[in-house]
């Protein structure tokens, strides 16, 4: 039998890197941007999706031969200092979403089990911390062990939010009907779309593995559209659900929580415990599969000399180095973060590479299709990050002013190592120009 991946383990994963963070981890905060409009937020920022997804099959084509989003920059712009810019934003949006999912899974944990405090301190951030290492200590039993458990996490979390979200579209039916919103039409849905970006970060993981996907062009392509699609619906089904049968005041009280809030309508106390079971799976799911794809990620970055070369660890084929690395800035996040700041820079890093890459394709048009498409990637990725960070100045000043200090750190940090050689010269010339004037 072979080992590579097919058209369905390859949606499993594309899915399982998604769902975690946009249904349990950003919604709340998307729904307090648009209200009853939350699901609109989802349509905008899915065809977002498809757009970039669009851009890097595209790039991916016009190689020799299947490439990773990091090897698009370094063909194409032939500048080896913007790939590795681009690679190291990856790792960064990567530890971002694991934080986020590391902190809704710790929210859930503490509404599920009722314990909030001990000694008069929150336990949240230790349990978001210990959940981030106890999927590295399963990373580094190796890629088997990891598999098995995404295949159960996947399967478990979709079957549970399916069941929420078609059981609350026939209450609401039964019960009033629900609501679109439609009347309440104004910037909150492209400023909930920008936030929600984030959410659908996960389906490029396919490109950076397709050594190991049987006829990785074709079967990554349909997995791409399948899997953001399928997403799409998910998340515009329970966000429609949630809103409407939490309602906003609640969602915003209970941001972490809202969809078991939303399911005690219908569902009842056993609804609640059973979505905060489901999120548990879901964000448990999310952290695994991206855990699992940045740590190879970072280590094929370590092999093109894109990260430092201390990560390399030569006595071992499993990336043991960048897991641990991975695992202590992720924990780290979770533990000191807010959920707000780490979804909105999260967003914003994904945003920057997405239409990044968009306008690289936008770059290699040949006619209507490939213009119009890596256009509005293009476009439409600029515009989120506009509005995202105007909301965040706007309305989470505190917010705002930590997610700009997290960008400037990343982005110093990156210029600061490929610059290095640079401005090491640049020192020792100043240096022997005091010597020689002295």
């Amino acid at each position: 039998m072979s080992d590579e991946v097919g058209l369905p383990e390859a949606v499993s994963m594309a899915i399982g890197g998604m769902v975690g963070g946009g249904i349990f981890a950003v919604l709340g905060v998307v729904a307090g941007a648009a209200g009853t409009l939350a699901w609109a937020a989802f349509v905008v920022a899915g065809v977002l999706a498809v757009c970039a997804g669009y851009s890097l099959l595209r790039l991916n084509g016009l190689c020799e031969s299947p490439r990773s989003p990091v090897g698009y920059v370094g063909k194409f712009t032939d500048n080896t200092t913007l790939s590795g810019v681009v690679g190291w934003t990856f790792v960064f949006g990567y530890v971002g979403t694991m934080a986020m999912y590391a902190y809704a899974f710790g929210g859930y944990f503490v509404e599920l089990t009722g314990v909030s405090t001990v000694a008069s301190v929150s336990i949240q951030p230790f349990v978001s911390a210990l959940t981030v290492a106890a999927f590295v200590g399963l990373n580094v039993f190796g890629a088997h062990a990891s598999g098995r458990a995404e295949d159960l996490l996947v399967g478990l979390k979709v079957a549970i939010l399916l069941l929420f979200g078609l059981g609350g579209v026939a209450y609401g039916a039964t019960h009033g009907g629900l609501g679109f919103g439609l009347s309440n039409v104004g910037i909150g849905p492209l400023v909930a779309a920008a936030v929600s970006f984030v959410a659908f970060e996960g389906w490029e993981l396919l490109l950076f593995d397709q050594e190991n996907i049987a006829d990785p062009r074709e079967t990554v392509r349909k997995a791409i559209y399948i899997s953001i699609a399928g997403a799409t619906a998910l998340y515009i089904l329970v966000a429609l659900v949630t809103t409407n049968l939490a309602g906003i005041d609640a969602i915003q009280q209970h941001a972490e929580t809202a969809l078991a809030v939303a399911a005690q309508p219908f569902l009842g106390q056993a609804g609640y415990v059973l979505i905060s079971v489901a999120a548990l799976f879901s964000t448990g799911s999310a952290i695994n599969a991206t855990l699992f794809s940045s740590a190879r990620l970072s280590k094929r970055l370590v092999a093109d000399d894109l990260l430092p070369s201390r990560l390399r660890d030569e006595s071992t084929d499993e990336p043991i180095r960048p897991l641990l690395t991975l695992g202590v800035l992720a924990a780290g996040f979770a533990f000191l973060g807010s959920l707000d700041a780490i979804s909105s820079f999260a967003s914003l890093a994904f945003i920057s590479i997405f239409g990044g890459l968009s306008l690289l394709a936008f770059r290699e048009r040949e006619n209507l299709q490939t213009t119009v498409i890596p256009a509005v990637g293009t476009v439409g990725a600029l515009g989120s990050a506009v509005a995202l960070l105007w909301h965040l100045f706007d309305a989470e000043r505190g917010t705002f002013w930590t997610v700009l200090a997290l960008a400037v750190v990343v982005v110093g940090v990156e210029v600061l190592y490929f610059e290095r050689e640079t401005i090491a010269d640049e020192v020792q010339s100043a240096e022997r120009r005091v010597e020689n004037e002295l």
